[in-house]
């Protein structure tokens, strides 16, 4: 099975990163959230991947041209001119770059990589710059069982503010920094779609997110796979320093490999 990976939005959020690399390069643990995302893609055995790009593209594709220089030991030999790579970590893993444009929404991007995806009975399809713990074998066994178009990871967004608990009369009982969210759920990305669902997108403009969904929903073709576990998105440097404190902890949650 593909995995297909949005790398191309401008990543506005989180501006102070992505004035000099898209967002799906910037890193956590020194390493990119790309990186990470087709990590837990590959744990669960999907290895060939399919990056739709735009901004700053040419980033994405520099890296992984030089991705053994990027994960190895090297010596350079100025004398003879020669470079000698040292314990090559090869990953086994195909991966697919394809300009989609630097305006093009996300429905848009899925619809200009057809032809890489068009044959598969479903490919996973997910957006680079968020990472989950999620069982993604799990999620594919439930797609194919549902027999729908569309499956969507459902999860439950952390909360973002302290909480404090307010007794009677005002008095503040308890304050928690890190609170659940309100029990609801939303749109997690970590999609496995069918090819079919490529019909609802009429051109570059089209978001995945407004009439693609919608079109799936009326249609009663999108299913949710729940995930209670963790989840997050890297839109902020909030997020970005919750991420790397979690990866120095060694105990980032989202590492199933």
């Amino acid at each position: 099975m593909k995995a297909v990976i949005l790398a191309g939005g401008l990543g506005t959020r989180i501006s102070e990163e992505t004035v000099s690399r898209p967002k799906p390069m910037i890193t956590v643990g020194g390493r990119p959230i790309l990186w990470h995302i087709m990590k837990i893609y590959s744990s669960h055995g999907i290895h060939d991947f399919v990056i739709c790009c735009g901004y700053m593209g040419y980033v994405i594709k520099e890296y992984f041209a030089n991705y053994f220089l990027h994960m190895s030991d090297v010596t350079f030999d100025m004398t003879h001119n020669r470079m000698e790579i040292h314990e090559r970590h090869a990953e086994p893993w195909r991966v697919t770059l394809v300009d989609t444009g630097e305006s093009t929404q996300t429905g848009g991007r899925l619809a200009r990589v057809r032809q890489y995806v068009q044959d598969e009975d479903a490919f996973c399809f997910t957006y680079g710059d968020g990472v989950a713990d999620i069982d993604i074998g799990a999620e594919i066994a439930f797609h194919r069982e549902h027999g729908k178009l569309a499956t969507v990871a459902a999860v439950q967004p952390p909360g973002r503010f302290g909480a404090l608990k307010i007794r009677a009369g005002g008095c503040v009982s308890a304050f928690v920094e890190k609170p659940a969210g309100d029990g609801g759920f939303i749109n997690g990305g970590f999609f496995v779609l069918s090819p079919k669902v490529l019909d609802a997108i009429d051109g570059d403009q089209t978001t995945f997110e407004g009439p693609v969904l919608a079109s799936l929903i009326a249609r009663k073709q999108l299913a949710a796979f729940p995930h209670t576990g963790f989840w997050r998105p890297m839109d902020t440097l909030r997020d970005k320093t919750v991420l790397e404190e979690l990866w120095t902890s060694g105990n980032a949650p989202w590492k199933t490999w």
